[in-house]
């Protein structure tokens, strides 16, 4: 079920962020019953968030306008300034977001290596520095981030057994445990784990609303009613209250009941593009880091001349170094708009 209801002469696979709402989805916006969120009137946002709170198994959500505010509120409410946060070398939250662990939230940060953006629980168990016991050198880490689908592994899952012994040596070591589910639904139709299971042992998870299940606005921070409640009095501080929030809240409605599970299609056209770019002279795609939309492709003429090339044929791609770009499959995405792609790559 492709959905491209624009007119556009381009094949944009910069982002899955690029999508726009559908005629239905614009529809239930339209009609969307509000009230001011910030009094904690609007039905259409307590629905989302009541929504998403039980498709994940836990007690509460809250409503935000992005990821990044979601991980940035989820950080400050489990985290005290001088603490620490122990998270992925290639993670969102070290690479793209503006350094706001620190300066939202006064935390240092611990990177730890991984494998296609999946770390080793026993690594996880190494970053963690604890204040008490050094002499008062170290600071406290108290936060392990994990982030699930890992963009910069190529889109990769975390297996279930991975996920659960990183948030026990979280636990062990008296860490909250948080996961950046900013594509989260995607890891959930790629692994067949329900989501609830999934983020069984986290005490909490940021949903992205505006990537493949393409909503044009906003993620739910969701997590226990006593950490909800903390992040709620953030999301004031950082300037997240929103009032008559449910008309994008409704698009985050319609979109986690009518684009989880389509989310496959775009997972296979991801699957025949990196199959096919990957056969190519000059070109190379890590083919098992290809789990859901993603396909990271490193090429011999490099990333700019890549670029340029591909949007000649009018394909729009990102670059992610010197070698390589990122082409992103989404809802938008036709199955003639791959084997354009194709073509365009083969014509380089």
């Amino acid at each position: 079920m492709c959905m491209r209801e624009y007119p556009s002469d381009r094949v944009d696979m910069r982002s899955d962020t690029v999508t726009q709402p559908t005629a239905a989805m614009r529809t239930v916006m339209e009609s969307a019953e509000v009230g001011d969120d910030v009094l904690g009137d609007d039905a259409t946002v307590q629905a989302l968030q009541n929504r998403l709170a039980d498709m994940l198994g836990k007690e509460a959500a809250l409503f935000v306008p992005s990821g990044t505010m979601s991980n940035a509120v989820a950080i400050r409410a489990h985290t005290s300034p001088g603490d620490e946060i122990i998270t992925e070398t290639t993670s969102h939250i070290y690479q793209y977001e503006g350094g706001g662990y620190a300066a939202l939230s006064g935390c240092s940060i611990a990177l730890v290596p991984a494998n296609r953006g999946i770390m080793n629980p026993d690594d996880v168990a190494k970053a963690i520095r604890k204040a008490e016991g050094s002499l008062a050198h170290y600071p406290d880490g108290s936060l392990v981030c994990v982030e699930n689908t890992a963009n910069r592994g190529g889109g990769t899952c975390y297996p279930q057994e991975t996920l659960d012994a990183i948030a026990k040596v979280a636990h062990d070591n008296g860490c909250a445990a948080h996961i950046d589910g900013a594509r989260l639904f995607n890891a959930v139709i790629a692994t067949g784990v329900d989501a609830a299971r999934m983020v069984r042992d986290y005490d909490s998870i940021s949903i992205c609303l505006s990537k493949g299940l393409g909503a044009p606005v906003g993620s739910v921070l969701v997590g226990s009613s006593e950490f909800i409640a903390r992040a709620h009095r953030w999301r004031k501080m950082f300037g997240g209250g929103m009032r008559q929030a449910g008309i994008i809240a409704a698009g985050g409605l319609f979109a986690i009941e009518n684009h989880i599970e389509r989310l496959s299609e775009d997972h296979a056209r991801a699957r025949r593009l990196a199959e096919a770019v990957n056969a190519m002279d000059g070109f190379t795609v890590d083919l098992d880091s290809v789990q859901t939309n993603m396909v990271y492709v490193d090429g011999d003429l490099g990333a700019q001349q890549i670029m340029a090339g591909l949007a000649e044929h009018g394909v729009d791609v990102l670059d992610v170094g010197p070698t390589a770009v990122r082409a992103v499959v989404h809802l938008h995405i036709t199955d003639d708009d791959i084997e354009r792609t194709i073509a365009a790559f083969a014509a380089l």
